[in-house]
């Protein structure tokens, strides 16, 4: 018995028009500059254009997709390429700034802001979390990692970036 797959229901413009999004921001919030956003965006759905996957539903879709963005960023971040660059901090003292997504305005850019301070494992789970609304089980299945560590980092990330919000103060 073959599985239905999950790519004959929907045409493949409205996938990628449904997950662009999500794509992006969590692109974005692990990279934190919009160049390179874009470019891992346009290298995940390469790969689901490519590759053709079936799906059993909509969830594993999207788990799919996560997964994917993921590992684009943290090849992107392994690259030996970028050895040979100046760090973002480097760039924001010579009075350049980094532009938050166009659809994110005032606190929601702020906070952002804070989110992409903090370690690479903290930032995947409260991306998941509060902007893809994700349960601890989905983004534990997603990055292939307990739920008891998807809490525990969840835990450390809020109170960080509590710390944060109350230096800011």
């Amino acid at each position: 018995m073959q599985k239905k797959s999950w790519r004959a229901d929907d045409s493949l413009k409205e996938k990628i028009k449904l997950y662009s999004p999500m794509v992006y921001h969590l692109a974005y919030s692990l990279v934190k500059n919009r160049a390179d956003a874009d470019d891992i965006h346009q290298e995940v759905f390469i790969k689901y254009i490519s590759k053709s996957p079936c799906f059993e539903s909509a969830e594993h879709e999207k788990a799919w997709l996560i997964k994917v963005t993921t590992n684009q960023c943290k090849n992107w971040w392994k690259a030996a390429w970028r050895q040979k660059i100046v760090s973002l901090s480097e760039y924001e003292e010579e009075g350049r700034e980094l532009a938050a997504p166009q659809d994110m305005h005032g606190e929601e850019a702020g906070l952002i802001d804070k989110v992409k301070s903090l370690s690479w494992k903290y930032r995947v789970v409260i991306h998941l979390y509060y902007y893809e609304e994700l349960s601890v089980e989905e983004i534990a299945k997603s990055l292939e990692l307990k739920a008891s560590t998807v809490r525990t980092h969840l835990t450390r990330a809020r109170r960080k970036l509590s710390e944060l919000l109350k230096e800011e103060v």
